[in-house]
């Protein structure tokens, strides 16, 4: 059977092609823009891309079914070509839901963030454990070879987004999973291209409990409002573990189930306990966020029947996921990371970390952020009284200003303790940092997208200077 993805070069889409191939389906796949790490691993999967949506590009392959990705909508030249034309068409998350998940173990990981990072422990705590679990990542593992595989066990491990489903389907992704073990990560405003407030997101995830079995599991963070309102409303019947804090024997409200403590300051190293169980954890991640991420998918991989000693001994082994805090280079003393953070609070639980750690090693150089705020909500203006704070354990930011953004920048800059300039364009802001960057500096470029490959120009320019 042939497929046509639209839409392939997200990063659930780009996954979801990985799937179709393993299954044996001939894929092919159309996008407006074409960038890595997703680009290059289903190039090495064989898959053909088309840049741009001509309906040439699909019909060339003679494809028996169209899956449309949430980014195509009305007006796109394939999707009115499919409806003109009533060629055979379904959306992402009803495909997987068809052709991979029925009748197995779902293990979803929500939440607004964090969930790329989660959903890639929980799947590498499985696969240590030897439950070879099937998985589909919003981004590249490095603990895996590509973001997707079936697996040959009864477990799939889900990152599951609260994002539409389609132009046609406007519920969340995942409801369509049927998830029987369920993280609830976070739950803050985003995407405002599709919800209105915060209580619409709350419905998604009122709708997401009625789908969870009896003899299933939602794994939630302690001191969360948001959820706790979501909970009240949906009642208990879901089972339901509390993940938090713990300091001097103190747990967040209500009680912890799990709780984790940091042993050093940067979230190195760390202790889980769960009842008189405990484990010390040393890997190479940062910051409590990640503290708390872990904890979470040891939960649910112990709902799974792995032991806290063996998920404690995956994740002294987690390398991470790419565009996540992600070192792509040093030159002359000077560390570029490429880093995923969209949203105030990724931003900031971040720059915390990497704060942290340059505390601990007793770095001298300074902490430069380069942002493009490219998601609708940022480009809405919706968090203009929170990324001021957002910046804060940062020296300087770049901030790339967008035509599109209706962010009032020099308020921003006002609040700001960081030095902070807006540059309308990458030349400048590769300019800047050329001629001001130190030994020592530590700079992390902040994108959703591929920022016009700043990263890499940014070492070049380095190391021929």
């Amino acid at each position: 059977m042939r497929i046509h993805i639209l839409g392939i070069c997200g990063t659930f889409m780009g996954s979801l092609a990985v799937l179709a191939k393993q299954l044996g389906f001939e894929v092919s796949g159309s996008d407006q823009n074409v960038y890595p790490p997703m680009s290059t691993q289903l190039e090495q999967q064989g898959i053909a891309l088309c840049s741009g949506y001509d309906p040439q590009h699909m019909l060339a392959n003679k494809p028996d079914l169209i899956v449309i990705g949430n980014t195509c909508s009305r007006g796109n030249a394939s999707v009115e070509y499919i409806l003109e034309h009533g060629l055979p068409f379904t959306s992402g998350p009803a495909w997987l839901a068809e052709h991979v998940l029925r009748g197995r173990w779902v293990l979803g990981v929500a939440g607004t963030h964090g969930k790329t990072t989660t959903t890639s422990m929980l799947a590498w705590i499985l696969d240590h454990a030897g439950m070879d679990p099937g998985y589909l990542i919003g981004g590249v593992p490095k603990n895996f070879s590509v973001s997707a595989r079936l697996g040959s066990s009864d477990f799939f491990v889900i990152e599951a987004d609260e994002y539409d489903s389609a132009f046609f389907d406007k519920r969340s992704k995942f409801i369509h999973y049927l998830a029987r073990t369920v993280i609830m990560g976070n739950l803050e405003f985003d995407h405002a291209d599709i919800f209105r407030n915060v209580e619409d997101i709350q419905l998604q995830f009122q709708h997401l409990c009625k789908t969870i079995p009896q003899n299933g599991l939602i794994v939630a963070p302690t001191g969360s409002a948001t959820l706790e309102q979501v909970f009240a409303v949906q009642g208990e019947k879901v089972r339901t573990v509390w993940c938090g804090l713990q300091r001097c024997g103190i747990t967040g409200s209500p009680g912890a189930d799990w709780s984790y403590s940091p042993i050093s300051a940067d979230g190195s190293a760390f202790r889980i306990q769960h009842g008189n169980d405990s484990a010390e954890v040393s890997w190479g991640m940062l910051g409590d966020h990640n503290m708390q991420n872990a904890t979470a998918a040891v939960a649910a991989a112990a709902h799974a029947g792995v032991p806290l000693k063996i998920s404690a001994e995956a994740l002294a082994g987690f390398a991470g996921v790419k565009r996540r805090l992600e070192l792509i280079g040093k030159v002359r003393d000077i560390s570029v990371y490429d880093d995923f953070a969209h949203h105030p609070t990724a931003i900031e639980t971040t720059l915390k970390g990497l704060r942290a750690t340059m505390q601990k090693n007793h770095a001298a150089g300074r902490l430069i952020a380069v942002i493009e705020a490219r998601s609708n909500t940022m480009k809405m203006g919706y968090h203009q009284h929170t990324l001021a704070a957002s910046v804060d354990a940062a020296d300087v930011v770049l901030w790339y200003k967008s035509t599109a953004t209706k962010l009032d920048l020099e308020a921003i800059a006002q609040a700001a303790k960081a030095e902070f300039l807006s540059m309308d364009n990458t030349e400048s802001m590769l300019a800047w940092l050329k001629g001001h960057l130190q030994a020592g500096d530590q700079v992390v470029i902040m994108s959703n997208g591929g920022f016009e490959g700043l990263h890499q120009r940014l070492l070049t320019a380095l190391q021929d200077s």
